[in-house]
């Protein structure tokens, strides 16, 4: 049961992330017909235009036409979404007829079905592809404890039966890593996994990614990458001339020179070198041997930065890790370009100190002053209209 709640939360986050998309759509499928028309009537009577004019709004039109077919697949992936959480609706009915009388239906059948729904989910996640961040909801709080500063994630690579989360408590010198079987463990604070690592952190900055945790050494600019299943670390490598020890961290401090994080494309390092005069260097890794495959110097200056996160290949800035902060800065390393932005989010409780995107819930974990707090985000996509789900 607690599987298609899963799923059934996901819909409403798909729901939530497409809505200003579609609105985009359903505006602009308007402003063609409209346009469309106008340009008939013109095309009927030339007589009434200049001609320049008349060619002005016909390249106008011309330039809107390569948007028919993505206007037509917003409108499948929108029915799509309806039929899904009418699915879900019909098997949570079912569920709970076993729970009020075991033995009446076929388990396997059902968990069967489970699974094929929730697939069928997530490849229309998937499809929906990048996209360029516009909105953050609204926080919702998943759970209070430990102290005022940590960091919690599940893994990025994980499939989407995969429902584990792990918990790192404080900001220095920890070495303990609890792992949660579920979201559900997690919030009632049991059936944990407790895991000793072989050199202490510093900073929040921690990724899991395919198995495997990636972590800043303390004390040192060398990333670790510890795997899990044999509790030992496969690598580490020195991020040349990177800051550590607090000498560029994020505005809030607690050693965090080197933030490591995951969009859809891999790993990422954030972090500062003398040679870039303090601004954030953004560089992918090569998630096997940690080796740097290419760095970007965004110019923006780190201790001014509260957090940062990235998607799609983009990483946005917030100004500030207090109340009022707001994704202020977002550089593009397909262009290597940057823009200013105001995209603002609620802060909650006030002192963010680890502010990570998950591209496989494609949500932001955010650990809030004590609080482990989730926000949806709202991306403007290019859509995948090649292939059927």
């Amino acid at each position: 049961m607690f599987q298609v709640q899963n799923i059934s939360q996901s819909i409403e986050v798909l729901d939530l992330r497409t809505y200003r998309d579609l609105q985009y759509v359903r505006n602009t499928e308007s402003l063609m017909k409209v346009l469309n028309a106008r340009l008939k009537v013109v095309s009927e009577s030339q007589t009434n235009l200049l001609n320049r004019n008349f060619q002005e709004l016909k390249e106008k039109m011309n330039e809107l036409l390569p948007l028919i077919p993505v206007l037509d697949q917003y409108k499948s992936d929108a029915r799509l979404i309806l039929k899904l959480k009418e699915e879900v609706r019909n098997l949570s009915v079912v569920l709970l007829g076993i729970q009020e009388e075991m033995g009446a239906y076929d388990y396997e059948e059902l968990q069967h079905r489970v699974m094929l729904l929730e697939q069928r989910l997530h490849a229309c996640m998937q499809k929906l592809g990048c996209g360029k961040l516009t909105g953050i909801s609204n926080p919702f709080t998943v759970r209070a404890s430990g102290s005022r500063f940590g960091a919690w994630m599940t893994d990025t690579l994980a499939s989407s039966t995969e429902n584990r989360l792990w918990y790192m408590d404080g900001y220095l010198n920890g070495r303990t890593v609890r792992e949660f079987r579920s979201f559900n463990d997690f919030v009632k604070g049991e059936k944990f996994v407790i895991y000793r690592l072989p050199h202490p952190w510093a900073g929040t900055g921690h990724v899991v990614f395919n198995g495997s945790l990636y972590y800043n050494k303390y004390q040192s600019n060398i990333v670790i990458r510890y795997h899990f299943r044999s509790r030992s670390i496969l690598v580490q490598r020195s991020l040349d001339g990177a800051g550590y020890n607090n000498t560029y961290p994020y505005s809030w401090g607690g050693f965090s020179d080197i933030d490591l994080m995951v969009d859809e494309s891999g790993l990422w390092a954030v972090y500062t070198t003398n040679q870039n005069a303090g601004n954030i260097v953004i560089s992918r890794l090569d998630s096997q041997t940690l080796e740097i495959l290419q760095s970007w110097d965004t110019g923006y200056p780190k201790r001014s930065a509260g957090e940062s996160f990235v998607i799609c290949g983009t990483l946005y800035v917030t100004n500030s890790h207090l109340a009022g902060a707001k994704i202020y800065f977002a550089y593009y390393t397909n262009t290597s370009s940057y823009e200013y932005t105001d995209i603002p989010f609620h802060n909650q409780y006030s002192h963010i100190s680890m502010l990570d995107y998950n591209p496989r819930d494609r949500v932001l974990y955010t650990w809030n002053n004590g609080h482990q707090v989730l926000y949806n985000v709202t991306l403007f996509h290019v859509v995948k209209t090649s292939g059927e789900l």
